[in-house]
Parts: structure tokens; C-alpha cells; sequence
């Protein structure tokens, strides 16, 4: 029978959110440990730091970009 079935698969990718110019926006992972959960903080517009919120409490964090930088992709907020 005709309509019985809805099919919801995709080939695309899920997009991500995107910076001006298109590219992929830049992130950190955080783990907050306020709350124990995991959340991405994201580049300022400035590009001098990366920052965000705990996505329960709302406590917020700010990761400045220091002259030497790092290669950790992923911290803890405590």
C-alpha cells in the first residue's frame, strides 16, 4: 500500500555553525564540571579568546589565546 513508509535518511552532512566567509567556526571542548556536562565554547569575534556558558547554571568561562597557544582541543571548568 502506497504511503506507508517515510524514509528520513540523508546523504548531506550535518552542517555546523560557520564563521563569516563560510568556513567552519572554531572551538573548544569543555567539560563543566558545575554541572558535569559537556559543551563547545566558540571563538569571539575578536579572535583573542574563546567563550561560552555552562548550558544548565549558565556559569560562564573564557579562555584567552596566549602568545605560544596549545595543541588541547578539549579543558575542564571547574
Amino acid at each position: 500500500m502506497a504511503g506507508e513508509h517515510l524514509d528520513l535518511t540523508s546523504d548531506e552532512r550535518p552542517s555546523r555553525p560557520a564563521a563569516e566567509g563560510g568556513t567552519t567556526a572554531k572551538f573548544l571542548g569543555v567539560h563543566f564540571a558545575c554541572c558535569d556536562l559537556y559543551a563547545r565554547i566558540y571563538l569571539n569575534r575578536a579572535g583573542t579568546a574563546y567563550a561560552g556558558n555552562c548550558p544548565r547554571c549558565a556559569r560562564s568561562v573564557n579562555v584567552a589565546i596566549g602568545p605560544e597557544g596549545t595543541t588541547s582541543r578539549f579543558f575542564t571548568a571547574y
